[in-house]
């Protein structure tokens, strides 16, 4: 069946729907100044992910032949076409942002961006005077070097007095921002762009401009089914730096000339070219020079200190006696690396299991599992190279780890292990104990600062018992997990979750209650978005809460208009995911990490948990329900996706994200 846009948005359409609510919250001005700075750089990081990724997916489909491409539902021309278009508006609506209110809000705090033209006659002394001392660590690019332009650096381009193509690098180890000399109580800043465009404008007599490419990151390897898949990981990362020009980001005030020498020498067309302002590589705003002043700041909330893990000895009773739900960055992720750390350094304990998918570089996490193995444990370690720009940290903890002595087997063909738990195993008093964690978010201290997640740990053999299959599935000694309680992709988790989908079908029609309620990260699945479809024609209350993709159309008569859809876009990115079904009055709650994607249904290895425990089940419920009634960042996923706040009127309202936080105190 064809789909027309009445029945779905278009995934990467809107993914940008995503990321302008991020940049909404760059224009917020409910947000301290420098925050509101971060997000200009989480929209500018983004976009080029995005570009990297996802627009080099839609130009490989560019490449099919035309009798196949015709019969695929994706025109990638036109899909470009408004990528370009939707991307174009959002860049300007960017500088506006920037330009017009925030370096304007900086000033009155006495932090100033200034330009050339802004500077006095001392101050233009001491940026010659600090050119002349980093030049040395500059070389000019020229002609066919152009070619090989690094992904997402940032250059500046001109034409020397023959007419050929000039460049220069921004180098990484020099800061984009330069501080100037100061009048007293003010701070003063210049981007390192426009002290370099002074300098090279005296030596070449040309206006230089900002130019940034994105290249095709995708791993194109001969074969994930032959062959040693870790090993074309390995060979093919090099690649990355110097695949297909996907974007050229550009000085929209380039020359033409200028812009057709560029064209011809990177291969590129005008559906390449994406017109910005002056200047690029926004994500540098991270790095903006700090000032001491509270007000440009968000308040802090430092992780809450769980009273129930502060004797480490007593962390397995603890479980034992109840399952613990952790809440993240609520509550610290030290209590995760403390249960690993304590099962390293237990003399009764005999075996950990873990899946690893995207670790910090400086992981504790994996600095535990090595103690484990030198004091004696059996260690097995998942490690997933296939993550997305984290294949080599994974690379470099997986041999380390394997040459300390655990077994670690890395990345399946044709499947991501994309699960977030470990497994471990204790004799006490010749008596087998088993404990499990199932997370909805990555084994990274970093991310668990900034990421909303949930951490179940429990010694439920219910539960304990079916991770264990898991890991056989993983260790390669079992096929298919036969499990009762826990969803697992590829294998249970669509069923399963069709079959709770029906079952509120059913119930609508035999009068009783049914609802969903979903709270996602991305809703993608055409199969399950048509059975959403079809539980609203049968008077299902649906009420979703969708971060980014949204590929569900609300408000649809005859199709969605008992589908109610809102996102949250806030200080921390919400990331955990959680199901829960009326089932005739006998409730059911889930939680996990798994969007309703395709890819997480059928093509990734996910484990998603029932809550069994009562007093677990009210408080994920609890939360969930106060971010359903957030009327401070929540925008309503309409049917043309315009992103309107929930409630324009309430500008003081608090967000839900520190109304949880403060019920957890």
């Amino acid at each position: 069946m064809a789909i027309n846009t009445k029945e779905f948005f278009n995934r990467d359409l809107s993914w940008l729907r995503f990321n302008h609510r991020v940049l909404q919250e760059a224009s917020d001005i409910r947000n301290p100044l420098y925050e509101r700075l971060k997000f200009l750089a989480i929209f500018s990081s983004n976009l080029d992910e995005f570009f990297k990724v996802r627009v080099s997916d839609i130009r490989k489909i560019k490449e099919l032949d035309k009798p196949l491409r015709k019969k695929l539902i994706t025109k990638p021309n036109k899909l470009l076409s408004k990528i370009k278009s939707q991307v174009n508006k959002q860049q300007e609506e960017f500088g506006a942002i920037f330009f017009n209110e925030i370096l304007p809000e900086l000033a009155k705090h006495n932090i100033h961006l200034l330009k050339i033209e802004d500077l006095d006659s001392q101050q233009i002394s001491f940026i010659i005077a600090y050119y002349e001392s980093i030049k040395h660590q500059f070389k000019i690019i020229k002609n066919e070097d152009f070619k090989t332009l690094e992904n997402e650096v940032l250059y500046l381009v001109g034409s020397s007095t023959k007419g050929d193509l000039i460049g220069l690098k921004i180098i990484e180890d020099i800061s984009r921002f330069v501080e100037i000399p100061n009048k007293k109580g003010e701070n003063n800043f210049i981007f390192i762009d426009d002290v370099l465009r002074f300098a090279l404008k005296e030596n070449f007599e040309s206006e230089f401009y900002a130019l940034k490419i994105s290249r095709d990151a995708g791993l194109y390897i001969d074969s994930e089914y032959s062959g040693d898949l870790l090993e074309k990981i390995k060979n093919a990362l090099p690649n990355r730096e110097t695949g297909q020009v996907t974007r050229a980001l550009i000085d929209q005030l380039m020359p033409n000339d200028l812009i057709s020498k560029l064209e011809k020498t990177l291969d590129i067309n005008e559906t390449d070219l994406v017109k910005g302002g002056r200047y690029h590589n926004f994500k540098d705003l991270f790095a903006f020079p700090e000032v001491e002043n509270d007000v440009l700041y968000f308040k802090n909330l430092p992780p809450i200190k769980n009273e129930r893990f502060t004797n480490k000895s007593s962390v397995f009773e603890v479980i034992e006696q109840k399952d613990q739900l952790l809440s993240f960055p609520y509550e610290s992720f030290n209590d995760v690396i403390t249960l690993l750390e304590t099962a390293a350094t237990d003399k009764t304990v005999t075996k950990i299991k873990i899946t690893l998918y995207r670790v910090a570089t400086d992981s504790s996490v994996s600095k535990a599992i090595l103690k484990a193995i030198k004091n004696g444990k059996e260690v097995f370690v998942f490690i997933e190279t296939k993550a997305r720009f984290d294949e080599q940290n994974n690379i470099k903890w997986g041999k380390l780890l394997q040459d300390n002595g655990a077994n670690v087997k890395y990345s399946y063909a044709g499947i991501k292990v994309h699960s977030k738990i470990f497994y471990i195993e204790k004799i006490e008093n010749d008596t087998l104990k088993s404990y499990a964690y199932i997370g909805s978010g990555n084994f990274n201290e970093k991310t668990s600062k900034i990421y909303t997640d949930f951490g179940l740990m429990t010694a439920n053999p219910k539960i304990t018992s079916e991770i264990a299959q898991v890991f056989q599935v993983l260790e390669g000694n079992l096929i298919i997990p036969k499990t009762k309680h826990l969803l697992v992709s590829p294998f249970t988790t669509r069923s399963t979750f069709t079959k709770l989908v029906e079952n509120e079908i059913e119930n609508s029609k035999s009068g009783k209650e049914a609802y969903i309620v979903l709270k996602l990260n991305s809703l993608q699945d055409d199969k399950m978005i048509q059975l959403l479809y079809k539980a609203n024609n049968a008077g299902v209350k649906i009420r979703l809460l969708v971060r980014g993709i949204c590929c569900l159309v609300p408000g649809i008569k005859n199709q969605s208009e008992h589908i109610f859809v809102t996102s949250i876009v806030d200080r921390f990115l919400e990331h955990s995911r959680v199901y829960i079904f009326a089932n005739g009055g006998q409730e059911k709650l889930y939680f996990g990490s798994a969007d309703w994607m395709t890819r997480n249904l059928d093509y990734r290895i996910e484990v998603i948990t029932p809550i069994l425990d009562a007093t677990i089940f009210q408080q994920i419920k609890n939360q969930l329900e106060i971010q359903l009634n957030d009327n401070a960042k929540a925008r309503i996923i309409d049917h043309l996706q315009t992103n309107t706040y929930i409630n324009t009127t309430i500008k003081a309202s608090e967000s839900s994200q520190h109304i949880i936080y403060r019920s957890l105190l």
